[in-house]
């Protein structure tokens, strides 16, 4: 049993729960997650490891209310109890020196990129931060990744905050202002893949954390299986986080179309706008 310390919508559908997990926070490194049920009846809900205080022994877990799950989730107050948590699960970011880091987060994705821009700066990088949302209201974490950036470039998609653009066109722009030499991407899918086919015609090396469908999280049930450079991988013992170059990304949006949702539907949109956005970069 895990008690809950906190548990606070941050936005509408956004919320933001710390919880006692001593042996998570203890071995957890940026980049992994967890598999929590919160009683014995409930679905196994993979979410991001956002923070960790092994020192209290507590993670911060950042969820979106999407289904009847992470709706009763919501509803949990401080001092309930979830019944498991299981981790930390899949493999960590490759933490090193590679020099100027490009992190780049969309939407409720700005969550999992907080800990990997933290790792990174800790590690001596220069650490450009770049994250977008619909709106003003949709940002998240702004603050907290402004500390610990040496550049920072906040997109809505209608100008309601910050510039007035795409994440993705943030990013050429910080290209041309100075070189990059590794790019991590979170967010939705179609916002992954337009960052990864725009660094693609530059070379610069491109990590993406892909959010596939997962139930129980030891590569066991295949659900989560994705094809990265040709070959069959499973997001949750091989990733979650891959070469954005290499992903097979059609696919991927594909199969999470198979459990249709509004959420899928904006992504649809959203994908649309990266299409016509790629189409003028193109040109």
């Amino acid at each position: 049993m895990h008690k809950i310390i906190s548990n606070d919508m941050i936005l509408e559908n956004v919320g933001r729960m710390i919880v006692e997990a001593p042996y998570v926070a203890e071995k957890r490194k940026a980049g992994q997650f967890i598999i929590l049920r919160i009683d014995e009846y409930g679905e196994r809900i993979p979410l991001t490891i956002g923070d960790a205080d092994a020192s209290q022994g507590t993670i911060t877990l950042f969820y979106q209310v999407v289904g009847k799950s992470t709706k009763h989730l919501s509803m949990l107050k401080a001092g309930d109890v979830l019944s498991d948590i299981a981790g930390p699960l899949g493999r960590p970011t490759e933490i090193e020196n590679y020099g100027t880091v490009a992190c780049v987060g969309g939407g409720i994705g700005v969550a999992p990129l907080y800990p990997i821009a933290s790792a990174m700066k800790q590690a001596g990088n220069r650490v450009v931060v770049i994250i977008g949302a619909r709106n003003k209201e949709l940002l998240i974490l702004e603050k907290e990744l402004g500390e610990i950036a040496d550049g920072m470039i906040t997109c809505t998609d209608d100008g309601s905050y910050g510039k007035k653009a795409f994440v993705t066109e943030a990013l050429a722009e910080a290209q041309d202002s100075e070189k990059i030499d590794l790019v991590v991407a979170i967010g939705p899918v179609p916002m992954m893949r337009a960052v990864s086919r725009q660094t693609e015609k530059n070379g610069t090396k491109t990590m993406v954390s892909l959010n596939s469908i997962m139930i129980d999280g030891t590569g066991m049930c295949g659900g989560c299986r994705v094809t990265v450079g040709g070959e069959r991988r499973f997001t949750c013992v091989d990733g979650p986080e891959f070469d954005g170059h290499k992903v097979d990304f059609d696919e991927l949006m594909a199969r999470l179309g198979t459990y249709k949702s509004s959420e899928t539907e904006s992504l649809e949109k959203y994908e649309h706008k990266c299409r016509l956005q790629g189409a003028v970069h193109e040109r």
